[in-house]
């Protein structure tokens, strides 16, 4: 990734967060806005740095780049759910059933409880996520281009050099390209 300077001081990580049974939320423009909110809102108390994201209705991925020191990213995610749901709930976004154990924790059944984590090892492991997180909706047929997701960091890579408009065609894509982090 020529354009890209990696920050040596911290840890980078690739994630894959799901919604609970894989429910559509996310691209609505509630999910988006209370994702929006929960993000920055949680970026104020414990700082971070997203390389790259895409989201897709029931799942997103993304790259954070955690500062030296502060390297908890566990409760990083716990933040931003927490405060994903509350926004949603405020906006009168559907609350889901839980059962009595998520109930007592104050859960609302909009996401899975774990998510998946990999520190990336070096630059080509680095490239391999990004590349990952931006063929993403083209591997869930939502599109036939990464260029025509519009809620990925994909479209920022293309300014910075790092791909071309035309990268992520389908019609050039194998499936088994990338391992999968889904």
């Amino acid at each position: 990734m020529s354009n890209y300077r990696r920050v040596a001081i911290g840890r980078t990580v690739f994630f894959t967060v799901n919604t609970e049974n894989r429910r559509p939320l996310l691209t609505t423009l509630l999910g988006r806005q209370s994702l929006r909110v929960a993000i920055e809102k949680t970026r104020v108390e414990l700082p971070f740095s997203v390389i790259a994201f895409v989201l897709l209705p029931d799942h997103l991925h993304t790259i954070w780049e955690l500062p030296k020191g502060s390297e908890d990213f566990s409760k990083r995610w716990q933040k931003i759910k927490a405060t994903f749901s509350k926004h949603w709930k405020q906006k009168g976004g559907k609350i889901f059933p839980v059962n009595q154990s998520r109930e007592s924790r104050g859960e609302t059944g909009i996401w899975q409880r774990r998510f998946y984590e990999h520190t990336c090892r070096d630059e080509d492991d680095l490239k391999r996520c990004v590349d990952y997180i931006h063929i993403n909706p083209v591997k869930h047929q939502l599109v036939t281009q990464a260029a025509q997701w519009p809620w990925s960091s994909f479209h920022r890579f293309v300014r910075l050099g790092e791909y071309d408009l035309k990268w992520g065609n389908s019609q050039f894509w194998r499936g088994d390209e990338f391992r999968d982090f889904d």
